[in-house]
């Protein structure tokens, strides 16, 4: 039960802040979906670090990792939107946004993994 209990504290938190980024005022002259690019990404580089310190000798416990990647980055990141968000620039003829978008997603995405491991291994060395 407590494990259930860490998820859905992390999941609230992950939820609140999808949606108070949201909530920023961008403008999106391209019709480039950047809120849910950036909250992707960041999500991205978040799971990274959380995957490197974990891996680590004295890392972080269980629960920790429970309430960080299945709670926290499990309702931060958004690929339904992400999805939703691809299929709507298809269908209104944006191809080559919705191509640039995908693309860069995954790309940006497992990049930011990387970024994040690499900085925790060699900057965080205290940890």
């Amino acid at each position: 039960m407590k494990n259930f209990l860490l998820v859905g504290l992390g999941g609230a938190f992950g939820a609140i802040l999808r949606y108070a980024i949201g909530l920023i005022p961008v403008n999106e002259r391209f019709s480039f979906p950047i809120k849910t690019f950036a909250i992707n990404i960041i999500g991205c580089f978040i799971i990274g670090l959380i995957a490197a310190f974990s891996a680590r000798q004295n890392g972080l416990n269980e629960k920790t990792i429970l309430l960080l990647k299945a709670g926290f980055c499990g309702a931060f990141t958004t690929f339904s939107t992400f999805a939703l968000e691809s299929e709507s620039l298809i269908k209104s003829g944006k191809i080559g946004i919705a191509l640039a978008y995908i693309l860069l997603s995954v790309c940006v995405g497992i990049l930011a993994v990387f970024a994040a491991e690499a900085l925790a291994k060699n900057k965080f060395y205290l940890f």
